[in-house]
């Protein structure tokens, strides 16, 4: 039995791609974890210029590890948003789980042969300098559409290719069978 990778991962399924977004995705998290990190030692400057009995080092140190912390418990939430926010290419289907918050997951999946066209857009100068864009999934049911994914075009060409490899199919069994010496007639 081949190993599973994810718990809804069926037993003679096969994972072939994953991916997730840019890191960007965590930079206001990353402004206000700089920003807490500032909070103890700005705390300690204005006790030293302010107080008669100034702080010591070890005031300094103590209010510099409780700023750590304090950065830390802002980013956590919106890492583990990002890390457990995934997109996964199996050689049946594609799976889209999406964490949002500690306690929120949702979960999109489709059949391979129901993807019709994967396209892909770099937009401003912010997402051509940092390599991140718009992946746009075509499918029967509506668009399926991916913000903010590291290297747009590396990702469309490899999903592209699987497609190819194991989604295919989908235009040949969706359009009918014509009889070449049929001719349509037309009403003026």
């Amino acid at each position: 039995m081949p190993h599973k990778y994810f718990a809804d991962q069926f037993d003679d399924e096969e994972v072939l791609f994953l991916f997730r977004k840019h890191p960007i995705v965590m930079r206001k998290a990353l402004i206000f974890a700089c920003a807490a990190l500032l909070v103890g030692p700005v705390y300690t400057l204005v006790q030293i210029y302010t107080s008669d009995n100034p702080p010591g080092m070890g005031f300094f140190l103590l209010s510099f590890v409780a700023s750590f912390v304090l950065a830390i418990l802002v980013m956590i939430p919106k890492w583990i948003s990002w890390h457990f926010s995934v997109y996964i290419v199996t050689d049946q289907r594609f799976i889209q789980i999406s964490q949002k918050g500690l306690f929120h997951r949702s979960v999109v999946d489709m059949e391979l042969r129901q993807i019709q066209m994967v396209n892909y857009e770099i937009a401003g100068l912010q997402q051509t300098l940092f390599g991140f864009g718009t992946i746009i999934m075509q499918t029967i049911v509506g668009d399926l559409v991916i913000h903010e994914v590291h290297h747009p075009a590396v990702i469309q060409k490899k999903l592209l290719e699987i497609l190819r490899k194991d989604g295919g199919g989908l235009i040949e069994e969706q359009l009918p069978e014509v009889d070449q010496d049929t001719i349509y007639e037309t009403e003026d």
